[in-house]
């Protein structure tokens, strides 16, 4: 049934977005690999024969759903990282990381899904593209803040770029595991402080 007023266009970027979003809330609550087109079509009140008008195939679907994270949460860290100065932004962008994962938990289990296949697919290539995009945002802050004066000098800021995704991958996992996605909000800002310690310079001994 044709939508009157609204180009075809218009109607099938509306219908692609339902898709992504019963995608993402679907693998909040079970496997990602077990969802089946029927699932998102029952999910959004269409057909399965509907659901590949607007897509070539499952696969299709879910590196929408990976080009959707990369665009929307690659955004909101951006912004968490301008609106502070030096380490700030820093725990900023922890603090959005967080933020996202707790509004979309399905987001991560795509994520390490993906990451654990043994073969390289298109969907690896995604995660792996996104993955890169963090990386070059945090470089940039721990540089700035190693020229602002505000962390140590001689810290392996590669190393730390390591241990601050593995800092939040470890809040997500626990969280997944325990089945307390909300509980990451009262954990998160203690996991920075710890994280955050090991970076700022050592104070002098003074004898």
């Amino acid at each position: 049934m044709q939508v009157i007023g609204k180009p075809a266009k218009q109607r099938t970027e509306v219908r692609q977005a339902s898709l992504i979003e019963a995608a993402l809330r679907l693998a909040a609550q079970r496997s990602p690999s077990s969802i089946t087109t029927g699932d998102l079509a029952h999910a959004v009140g269409i057909t399965q024969g509907a659901v590949f008008r607007h897509f070539a195939s499952k696969e299709a679907i879910w590196l929408a759903v990976l080009d959707w994270v990369t665009a929307t949460l690659m955004a909101r860290l951006q912004i968490a990282a301008a609106s502070q100065p030096g380490l700030a932004a820093l725990r900023a962008v922890f603090m959005a990381h967080v933020d996202f994962v707790m509004a979309y938990p399905g987001v991560p289990r795509v994520i390490f899904q993906e990451l654990q296949q043994p073969q390289d697919t298109a969907l690896k290539a995604r995660v792996r593209a996104l993955m890169q995009q963090y990386r070059q945002l945090l470089m940039q802050l721990l540089l700035q803040a190693q020229a602002q004066q505000s962390m140590a000098q001689d810290i392996n800021l590669q190393a730390a770029a390591v241990l601050f995704i593995g800092s939040v991958q470890g809040l997500v996992m626990q969280s997944l595991m325990s089945d307390d996605v909300a509980g990451m909000a009262a954990q998160a800002p203690g996991v920075y402080a710890i994280y955050q310690r090991g970076l700022l310079a050592a104070e002098p001994v003074l004898f």
